[in-house]
Order: C-alpha cells, then sequence, then structure tokens
C-alpha cells in the first residue's frame, strides 16, 4: 500500500522514526519488503538520482509495483533522495511519486529558499510532499561530497525562516551525521542539543537525518577478510541513538551505507567460498535474506517494528493510497 509521506510523519511524530532505504535493483526491494514485513514495521523506499540512471527510472518503478502486489500488507511511501530541480519535475510529474528531496544545501541560504519554493509550488499542486535540506553534511553520496572541514550544523533560526519561507514539508538537517562508509573516527555522534533546538523552533514539524547509516565494525571486517579493501574504524551513527533522536521529532532516517556493505560482504565470502559458481542468483538468494535480517532489526532500532497495523488505519483514514 503506497501512502503519501505526510500521512506517515502524522503517524510517527515523536514516538519512533521511519527507516528510509535506497534501492538500486530487484534484490534489494525483495529484501525490504521482507524485512519490514517481518518487523511489521512502516517504512519509505527511496530512489536517487544515481539509481534513476542506473537501472532506469522505470525499471525500479516496475519493480515498486510488483512489490506492492507481492506484499499487499506493507505500507511503504516512495520518495526522490537527492534531487535535482529538474529531477523533481520529473518526479512530480510521473504520479507515481509521494514525495521528493530537492537538495539546494550547496546554494546560499536565499537561493535554497527560491529553487525549494518553486519545487514547492509544483509538487504541492500535485499532492507530492518535499524535503528540503539546511545546513551541510560531510562525506560522499551520489554527487555530493563534502569535506569535513567544510560540513555545517543547521541553524535552528535559519531552519525556522527556512521553513516558513520555502514551503517545505520536512527538513533534512545536519546535526552530527555524515554520508559514505568513510566516516567519523574519533567520538562523532548526534547533536541533540542542535535537534532539541531545531524541534523548539519547529514544533510539530517533521525533520530528517540523512548519512544515518552505522558502519558495523564487523561488516568490514568480514569484507576485508574476504579480500576487501575498506577503511577499517570508520564510525557512523549509534543505532541506539535512532528512537532518542525519533523522540525530538526525527521522522525520517535515512540508511543507504549499511545495506551496500551487507551487499558487499555476502558476494565477496559467497564467491570467495563458492570459487566454482557462477549462477547470479546463488548470491542473491543470501542478500535478500541477510537484507531482510538487517532491516528487521533497524525497525527495531527505529522504535517503527509493530507499527504496521497502526499505520494501515491512520492511512486509511486519510484516504488510503497516495
Amino acid at each position: 500500500m503506497i501512502v503519501t509521506t505526510k500521512t506517515l510523519f502524522e503517524h510517527a511524530y515523536g514516538k519512533y522514526a521511519l527507516g528510509a532505504y535506497n534501492i538500486n535493483n530487484a534484490e534489494q526491494a525483495l529484501g525490504l519488503f521482507k524485512g519490514n514485513i517481518a518487523a511489521q514495521s512502516p517504512f519509505i523506499i527511496q530512489i536517487s538520482k544515481g539509481a534513476r540512471a542506473y537501472t532506469d527510472k522505470r525499471m525500479l518503478e516496475a519493480i515498486i509495483r510488483a512489490c506492492d502486489e507481492i506484499f499487499p500488507e506493507a505500507v511503504f511511501a516512495v520518495h526522490l533522495d537527492h534531487g535535482d530541480e529538474q529531477t523533481c519535475y520529473d518526479c512530480i510529474d510521473s504520479g507515481f511519486y509521494s514525495s521528493v528531496m530537492i537538495d539546494a544545501s550547496h546554494d546560499p541560504f536565499e537561493e535554497n529558499i527560491a529553487i525549494t519554493r518553486r519545487v514547492a509550488d509544483r509538487a504541492h499542486a500535485k499532492g507530492v510532499s518535499v524535503e528540503a535540506e539546511l545546513g551541510m553534511l560531510g562525506g560522499v553520496e551520489e554527487h555530493v561530497a563534502v569535506d569535513e572541514k567544510n560540513a555545517k550544523l543547521t541553524d535552528p533560526d535559519e531552519a525556522k525562516e527556512f521553513v516558513e519561507k520555502s514551503g517545505c514539508d520536512s527538513l533534512a538537517c545536519a546535526i552530527g551525521t555524515s554520508h559514505g562508509a568513510y566516516k567519523f573516527s574519533g567520538g562523532q555522534g548526534l547533536h541533540f542539543d542542535r535537534i532539541r533546538a531545531i524541534q523548539q523552533q519547529l514544533p510539530g514539524f517533521p525533520l530528517v537525518m540523512h548519512g544515518s547509516s552505522s558502519v558495523p565494525q564487523d561488516e568490514v571486517h568480514r569484507i576485508n577478510a574476504a579480500g576487501g579493501k575498506l577503511k577499517e574504524g570508520a564510525k557512523g551513527v549509534d543505532e541506539h541513538q535512532y528512537l532518542p533522536a525519533a523522540k525530538l521529532g526525527v521522522c525520517k532516517v535515512n540508511i543507504d551505507t549499511d545495506g551496500r556493505l551487507v551487499w558487499t560482504r555476502v558476494h565477496r565470502e559467497f564467491f570467495r567460498d563458492h570459487p566454482e559458481d557462477f549462477d547470479l542468483r546463488s548470491p542473491g538468494k543470501v542478500f535478500i535474506a541477510e537484507y531482510a535480517k538487517f532491516i528487521e532489526s533497524r525497525s527495531n532500532l527505529l522504535g517503527s517494528a509493530g507499527q504496521l497495523a497502526s499505520a494501515r488505519e491512520h492511512a486509511q483514514s486519510k484516504g488510503g493510497k497516495a
């Protein structure tokens, strides 16, 4: 059941956070649905600009539609992740997306507002929600690359002004997270004082955490033991901080890198242990099961596990499908 992102945020606010996961292929989609069904959790599927180019947007949309039929009990939204202005318009006009993210965070403040306002006006006319970003996360994701020294936390006063002028429906904030697998190596964590300050300025308004993978060191060790050369000791977000952040208005937590680590670990270990095998379905089956387990574990940490039935009732009271 595809529902609006706004509806999911209304149900989640102050209680739990929705896991938002990027997909690029059928195996990721199947693992994602299976894991959330096992956890009885609503969720958000994210498609990035890069994924739309890699698989073709029509292929990804068809995969999601098929999963919606295969798993009719699922409740989820479909979201464009890190879109530029033109990609946002393409997704809005498609009639398929629940929400789009316009990422103009690297532009000056007033220009970010102007770009977001244009996207919001066009999106709202079609019943589509808009996520914007204010502040700058360090790290690398898709076309976004920011040195940690240039990362900038979101200013609470600017956040209030930005939301009022831009018309966005949710705000991705820089609050101590980082994009990609090469995250902080020290004691970096979420800035809860900053989250509280933003919530005080924007009471009841949905906040979003990007770059929220935890980078499990066990996954990194296993990948390297199977021939990988990932940086050891990179630190992501402590997954036990997800739920406390949710209590402060963080409704959406983006988790992508960790899923890529699961994919890499499964495939490296499989072909190391089965060098005679050349059937792509063999490691694919293992990945689907392992990714489903990972998704279920994250649903428990986000507090979204067990919320499926209630989220469905809430969505149906709002008119059902997007």
